[in-house]
């Protein structure tokens, strides 16, 4: 078995990962994609947790502008996350890796309820765990509900997967001068309001002393090498 620098991990994922042509919906090629990224990490001797954003059905701030109830938008949006949630553990299960998924909302005929010692007992298992939900509460992004179950769970990193290799001072898609950070403190991420993940989260893995890693987890073996310790995106702690 390789060496590895992170021997439990949480992934967190937006729902753009899974979305087909226009951004909605689940392709499940790329779910499979996904899980292969994922299983690669798996056969190195790593634990891996998932936590899933809704963004391919639902984006609650689009009917809170149209006047939608925040709770009522943000319970849709929980409920997005388990369909993701149950695609994702499809794929794995069809390239023949185990997996369970876990939800924060009871939803007992299609999911487990999340439970901290049994989620943690999947993962001693070599199982793939995918915890769908959010954190059952309103007024919490998916962000925070990554955060919050990595450091529940004890793992070692918070790997945020976006499509950008890393966090830069201004949106590289749109300034070809944006500088890349390789390193950030928490303090900085907060005070330069770099979007990296919301406010509470950040905090959150703060005070859990849990750094932040950002990567691109689309680029070949960056999911891999950054589980080696490899340099890869930007890292963001103490």
């Amino acid at each position: 078995m390789s060496t590895v620098k992170y021997k439990r991990i949480l992934l967190k994922l937006g729902g753009e990962a899974f979305a087909g042509p226009g951004g909605m919906g689940i392709q499940p090629t790329l779910a499979e994609d996904l899980a292969r990224k994922v299983q690669a990490v798996r056969d190195l001797g790593v634990q891996v947790a998932i936590v899933l954003g809704a963004g391919n059905f639902w984006r609650g701030k689009d009917g809170i502008a149209l006047g939608m109830d925040r709770t009522t938008a943000d319970h849709i949006g929980m409920l997005a996350t388990v369909m993701n949630s149950l695609a994702l553990r499809d794929a794995f299960e069809r390239i023949g890796v185990s997996a369970r998924v876990q939800t924060a909302l009871e939803i007992r005929s299609v999911a487990e309820p999340y439970i901290r010692l049994r989620a943690i007992r999947h993962l001693e298992k070599d199982r793939v765990l995918i915890l769908g939900a959010g954190t059952g509460n309103p007024y919490f992004t998916t962000d925070t509900a990554g955060a919050l179950r990595a450091a529940e769970i004890g793992a070692d990193v918070l790997i945020k997967a976006t499509k950008v290799d890393g966090v830069y001072d201004s949106d590289p898609r749109k300034n070809a001068a944006a500088q890349k950070y390789t390193t950030l403190t928490y303090l900085d991420a907060l005070n330069q309001g770099l979007g990296v993940m919301d406010s509470t989260a950040i905090t959150l893995c703060m005070e859990n002393k849990l750094p932040i890693l950002v990567l691109d987890l689309w680029q070949e073996n960056s999911l891999v090498r950054a589980v080696r310790g490899e340099s890869v995106g930007t890292i963001i702690s103490a």
